[in-house]
């Protein structure tokens, strides 16, 4: 089951990328081994990067299994189709629960994904990095490998910009793997991954075909590039307010949960009173 739906969403996603006419340009994709466990890390800057970062593993024919922020899990669709696919939750407040999660699969011979910013970024450059890829691949002993998406900002992304106009660019590039030594720390592991995927982004950047069509088509570019997306320490701002307001969201959905589970009507139409308190594992595992 879960095979065959990772298979279908590929084709539908493949389908959408046809029909929008998306020129994609994977480099590099014998970085990542063809069997064994990896941890795929990759930059953050569009909702569809996990899409992309996808198409690396079914270069080399494999799946990989991203961690995602528990809200993506809850829409009535796509969440079941994440967990079938056998993606991996996250709670921004435990995330020690889907690491766990993430070592066993990576234990088991599979492709782990991970956004290591966290979130996207705001200013399109890279963010500091939480240590979690790095401590999965260095615990498991498995590649640590570098991905960098660059495009994607201008088919879907924050702040609510998105275009459906044929023929975006959007280029992959994946770097060299890391190998931890059994006995090195996930910061400096991670601190290394950073400067890695820092080139591979670069390198990215760099081998764009596209450019602005006029000056209110900079707003993809960063301001090191002469964009006019927001510069680093504003964009690091930015980014908090983000993750701030999906916490809000995700804690108002669990409230609005709650509140539907006191009042479950039965097939003959009794009325009956769910729990009155979820349990506070529970609720944690919802706030993101």
């Amino acid at each position: 089951m879960t095979e065959w739906t990772y298979r279908l969403v590929i084709r539908a996603a493949l389908g959408v990328f046809a029909v929008l006419g998306l020129r994609i340009d994977v480099r590099g994709a014998e970085h990542l081994p063809r069997e064994g466990g990896a941890v795929l890390a990759g930059n953050h800057v569009g909702f569809l990067d996990f899409l992309f970062v996808g198409l690396v593993g079914r270069q080399r024919g494999r799946f990989v299994r991203f961690l995602a922020k528990q809200g993506v899990f809850t829409p009535p669709l796509v969440g079941p189709a994440m967990r079938a696919m056998g993606h991996l939750a996250v709670d921004r407040a435990h995330g020690e629960v889907a690491l766990r999660h993430a070592v066993a699969k990576a234990r088991s011979g599979e492709v782990v994904g991970v956004f290591p910013e966290a979130t996207i970024s705001h200013s399109w450059e890279l963010r500091p990095l939480r240590p979690g890829a790095a401590a999965v691949a260095t615990w498991c002993q498995v590649p640590l490998v570098p991905v960098a998406v660059w495009g994607s900002q201008r088919i879907l992304t924050v702040g609510g910009r998105f275009s459906l106009r044929r023929g975006t660019a959007v280029t992959i590039v994946v770097g060299e793997p890391l190998t931890p030594a059994p006995d090195a720390e996930p910061y400096a592991v991670s601190e290394q991954l950073r400067d890695h995927l820092q080139a591979v982004l670069t390198e990215a950047m760099d081998a764009y075909p596209d450019r602005p069509r006029d000056d209110a088509d900079r707003w993809w570019l960063p301001a090191s590039r002469g964009g006019s997306a927001p510069g680093r320490a504003e964009g690091l701002r930015l980014d908090e307010e983000g993750m701030r307001q999906a916490d809000l969201a995700a804690e108002a959905r669990i409230q609005r949960s709650r509140t539907g589970a006191r009042f479950t009507p039965r097939r003959r139409g009794r009325i009956v009173t769910g729990r009155a308190q979820a349990s506070p594992s529970a609720i944690r595992e919802s706030a993101s």
